[in-house]
């Protein structure tokens, strides 16, 4: 039991880990002509309690972040209420233009950023579209703030 945290040192510690060659691969079959040898690395071989908790993860998250919409949506919905009963103003307290300000350039940032990056890895592939697309997202939303700053000041 030496090799216990010879793999991995995260919390999907393999249990028990595979046995293994000296370069670090398992054997898994060979290529086509058997001319070569696959290796599968060492974090391919997951325990199936690893597994469970992969896959529990996001289905809890989603369930958690639900119940705080469905709450957030309830109480707003009983403030208003109460805010109709009491004959006081429901001003709407939402600023569009400062939303899409910030959102814009936050989008444009993360965008700009990521297209570099793919670009410099050599990734110009499907792969790009994750830093071209908040990127294109980011100039719009600027652009409409753009827009409508410029008609206020009409």
């Amino acid at each position: 039991m030496a090799g216990i945290f010879a793999g991995s040192l995260s919390f999907a510690t393999f249990w028990p880990l595979p046995k293994s060659n000296i370069d670090g691969g398992v054997f898994s079959g060979y290529d086509g002509d058997n001319s070569t040898v696959r290796r599968k690395p060492d974090f391919m071989f997951k325990s199936s309690a690893a597994q469970v908790i992969i896959a529990v993860i996001p289905i809890v998250g989603i369930f958690m972040g639900s119940v705080v919409v469905f709450f957030y949506l309830l109480w707003n919905h009983r403030r208003k209420v109460l805010l109709i009963k009491t004959g006081q103003d429901l001003k709407s307290e939402f600023n569009l233009l400062s939303f899409s300000l910030l959102t814009g350039l936050l989008l444009l940032s993360v965008g700009s950023s990521l297209t570099i990056f793919f670009i410099i890895i050599g990734n110009t592939g499907h792969g790009l579209l994750g830093g071209i697309i908040p990127l294109s997202i980011g100039i719009g939303l600027l652009a409409y703030y753009l827009i409508k700053r410029g008609d206020k000041r009409t």
